[in-house]
């Protein structure tokens, strides 16, 4: 999408009421987002909101390619190492902390740059979604486990289509997603989408993807999951468990932990697990670009172009200065 089309022109009369600016690097797993937001904070005032789900959680570093000590100290990040492995995190809670940073951020002069993979996160942060008030059920929410881990997922996503097929394509193969659906129809007998309304938030967006071509980012995660190897990532796995967290927990589903965790227990070779995680990680990242393919708004930045800052900055001019941009 070219930002000529989303603009409008210095004589729109609403120009001087337009809510604040935030930006969106969104982008699969490996593709660079948190590099380029420390260059662009080399040339303006930024700080980062992570809308990554799985940096949420303190104690899970090498699995979850945080921003380092050092990253943070150069940049101010925001819902890093939040919670400890076994506390929940839901969209409503994170929708309210991240609107909490991006208005403590604007406050400051700084610009606020949410920067993630977890697309579903984003969208729910950016479209104002209002999910359904429905408390957990935890006996459903185990019986459903045991059975996806009897016969796999794809049954009980099945059962998911019969009864709210758009739910259903939203969620895809996530077992925690489904259930959540599940459970709220069991609850309330109405479809989950059907009960999603949207409210915008008081911000306007700017969403840019990082795009590289397939096989090259599968290298990007090959290599990145070597390195996790090397900076500790089972000894981070190993401590975890010995700390008595319970490898069932939602923390755990992330990969890298969910193909550890039952291969250290056992005391097997980690070297099928460690393939595992890189043929996983591809897997996510089809699932990532699907959705990211749905989003109308993206602006794609070619990372193999070597212009990404220019081609960012130049968005930003655009949708900050003379013209602003159109939800």
């Amino acid at each position: 999408m070219s930002a000529d089309s989303i603009l409008v022109g210095p004589d729109d009369p609403g120009q001087s009421r337009r809510p604040p600016l935030a930006l969106v690097i969104a982008g699969p797993t490996a593709s660079g987002k948190t590099d380029l937001a420390l260059r662009l904070a080399h040339v303006r005032p930024i700080e980062v909101i992570n809308g990554d789900s799985r940096a949420f959680y303190q104690g899970m570093d090498a699995g979850t390619a945080k921003p380092t000590i050092t990253e943070r100290a150069a940049v101010r990040h925001h819902l890093i190492d939040i919670l400890p492995p076994d506390a929940p995190m839901s969209i409503t809670e994170f929708q309210m902390l991240a609107l909490t940073a991006i208005e403590g951020v604007i406050a400051r002069g700084a610009l606020p740059v949410i920067a993630g993979g977890s697309p579903q996160y984003l969208n729910a942060l950016v479209e104002g979604w209002q999910v359904p008030a429905v408390a957990p059920n935890p006996e459903l929410r185990q019986e459903l486990e045991r059975e996806a881990g009897i016969v796999g997922v794809e049954p009980v996503w099945h059962r998911l289509r019969k009864i709210d097929p758009v739910a259903a394509e939203r969620t895809g193969p996530n077992l925690r997603r489904i259930i959540r659906a599940l459970e709220v129809w069991d609850a309330t007998g109405i479809p989950f989408s059907a009960q999603r309304t949207r409210t915008p938030p008081p911000y306007r967006f700017l969403e840019v993807e990082l795009w590289w071509p397939r096989e090259e980012l599968y290298l990007r995660i090959d290599r990145r999951v070597d390195a996790m190897i090397a900076s500790g990532l089972v000894e981070e796995v190993t401590g975890l468990l010995a700390a008595g967290y319970d490898p069932t927990l939602p923390a755990f589903s992330s990969i890298g932990y969910r193909q550890l965790v039952p291969a250290i227990q056992a005391g097997a070779d980690l070297s099928a697990a460690i393939e595992r995680i890189k043929i996983d990680t591809h897997r996510l990242v089809r699932h990532q670009q699907t959705w990211f393919r749905r989003n109308p708004r993206l602006h794609r930045l070619d990372m193999t172009a070597g212009t990404s800052l220019d081609d960012l900055l130049r968005l930003l001019h655009a949708a900050e200065g003379s013209a602003g941009i159109v939800q």
